[in-house]
C-alpha cells in the first residue's frame, strides 16, 4: 500500500525485482496481442488501455503499441478477459515456443 500526499491509501502492483519475480518455467498460457484488433494500435492514439488497468502485476505498457513483459507475465488471462476488442488471445505456450522455433529454424535454412 502506498500513502500518497492526500492521506489515501491506494493500491499499487509492480513487477518484482530480480529472478524472484520472473514467471519461470511454471507458466502454461501466455498472451499475445493483435495489434489489428486493439484500440491503441489501430487509432494510433491513446485509448482503452483496459488491460494495462486490470492487469494484477502492473505488466502491461500504456504505450502504442501495447505491449506485455513476458518475463513477469503469470499467464493469468485477465487482460485476455477483459479486453473489449478481444485483441488479446492466450496460446499454449510450450506450442507456442515450439512454434516459433521451427518458423525460426526455417529462416535460418532459406537464408543459408
Amino acid at each position: 500500500m502506498v500513502a500518497r500526499n492526500c492521506k489515501h491509501i491506494c493500491g499499487e502492483s509492480s513487477p518484482g525485482v530480480g529472478e524472484a519475480g520472473r514467471t519461470g518455467e511454471w507458466r502454461t498460457e501466455l498472451p499475445l496481442i493483435d495489434p489489428e484488433k486493439c484500440i491503441p494500435a489501430k487509432r494510433e492514439k491513446p485509448a482503452c488501455f483496459i488491460c494495462w488497468l486490470y492487469c494484477p502485476d502492473a505488466l502491461i505498457s500504456k504505450t502504442i503499441p501495447v505491449q506485455i513483459n513476458l518475463e513477469y507475465c503469470k499467464g493469468c488471462g485477465i487482460c485476455a478477459q477483459v479486453c473489449p476488442a478481444q485483441a488479446i488471445t492466450m496460446v499454449n505456450e510450450e506450442e507456442f515456443c515450439s512454434e516459433q522455433d521451427s518458423l525460426s529454424a526455417l529462416g535460418k535454412q532459406k537464408d543459408a
